[in-house]
């Protein structure tokens, strides 16, 4: 098995997951013109290579929020992670430890927050949605604090949970329902079957305890600016707005006190007519300035992505089905063997324009 770039790696996924699992991951909102407009706008970003600059020594360590971070990426929080393969947790949590980089814990993780920063080494940001009227929204911000969580990614771009039309011919729902179909499904993928059932279902771990419980379908819609206000007081350490594709709600985010802002079209997952986000990280660093703590993720691919986001205004980026498809096509050392390949084209291309890291690129737009 070798994963050579995203595609490999895609492909292999599919062959070995169940259809229901592969689409789920896959899938984007809508038709999903919109993600293709944002991969084009991407593919289409140019780089100006320069020679004879001396770039034998290149440093892939960034600056993040009054730290260092080991690699100039890390990975976006993403719902029943293990469905893609029983120990992704633990595979990416271990990564993120090695690395000195960002695991995104989700709200609907497959293992408890509490066992994540623990595997991570503290390396651990824990994603949080805010629904209905918010009580289980506060009893999961306290509960992350007190496990030591000291950056908290509040997502605000799903008020409503946009039509995936995979999912729903598939009959997909968190946590599974298994009918005749699924179980069809998961039959003729014996491997992975098997894997989880030794394993055990993957669910949201999180509301497995006494008083908590979490409903997918349920409005998060009631969220307005008061609303982030409570949460940002709540809060004592750093809080990310992610989910950000509009200047005028960058400006104001920063003004309410959002210690960063994570520019994301959610992977193209929710509103299908969403300006490419790539564009609208340029626009909203334009706006922002220099200085403000700025992240970006949806549609990369590559290293090459990643350094064209940071010369488009990123200070980091995350990456979410990607790892998915990786720990799903060869487990630990297909995932190793990704984020190997990341920080190796990552390392060229930087050599390619002359640079030695992956501060101020933004010189090298061509």
């Amino acid at each position: 098995m070798m994963i050579h770039g995203y595609e490999d790696a895609r492909r292999l996924a599919q062959s070995r997951l169940p259809r229901l699992v592969f689409d789920y991951i896959d899938g984007a909102a809508g038709t999903g013109h919109g993600e293709a407009l944002n991969l084009a706008a991407l593919a289409d970003v140019r780089l100006q290579p320069r020679v004879l600059c001396d770039v034998a020594e290149r440093d892939l360590s960034v600056p993040l929020l009054g730290d260092t971070a080991g690699l100039p990426f890390g990975t976006s929080p993403m719902a029943v992670c293990n469905l893609a393969s029983p120990d992704a947790d633990r595979l990416l949590a271990a990564l993120s430890a090695r690395h000195r980089v960002p695991l995104g814990v989700s709200t609907l993780s497959s293992t408890p927050l509490e066992q994540l920063i623990s595997m991570a080494e503290g390396h651990a940001w824990f994603q949080l949605y805010y629904s209905g009227d918010g009580t289980q929204t506060l009893k999961l911000i306290d509960r992350a604090h007190a496990a030591g969580y000291q950056h908290l990614v509040l997502t605000l771009d799903v008020p409503e949970v946009m039509r995936r039309p995979r999912d729903q011919r598939n009959g997909f729902k968190i946590p599974l329902r298994i009918g005749p179909k699924q179980f069809l499904d998961f039959a003729l993928h014996p491997a992975w079957s098997l894997g989880q059932l030794v394993a055990g279902k993957p669910g949201m771990a999180n509301f497995r305890m006494p008083g908590y419980h979490f409903d997918r379908t349920e409005s998060r819609g009631r969220a307005n600016w008061d609303t982030f206000r409570v949460l940002r007081d709540r809060w004592p350490g750093k809080l990310v707005a992610k989910g950000v594709t509009s200047v005028e709600d960058a400006l104001r985010l920063k003004q309410e006190g959002a210690d960063a802002i994570q520019v994301s079209g959610h992977g193209g997952r929710q509103l299908d007519a969403t300006p490419p986000p790539i564009l609208q990280l340029r626009a909203i660093r334009a706006a922002l300035g220099p200085g403000f703590p700025l992240f970006y993720d949806t549609g990369l691919r590559s290293g090459e992505d990643v350094v064209k986001a940071y010369a488009m205004g990123a200070d980091f980026v995350f990456f979410g089905r990607a790892m998915q498809y990786a720990v799903a096509a060869g487990g630990g050392p297909g995932l190793a063997q990704w984020w190997s390949l990341l920080a190796e084209d990552i390392g060229a291309v930087l050599a390619q324009l002359g640079r030695r890291n992956l501060l101020n690129l933004s010189s090298c737009l061509a």
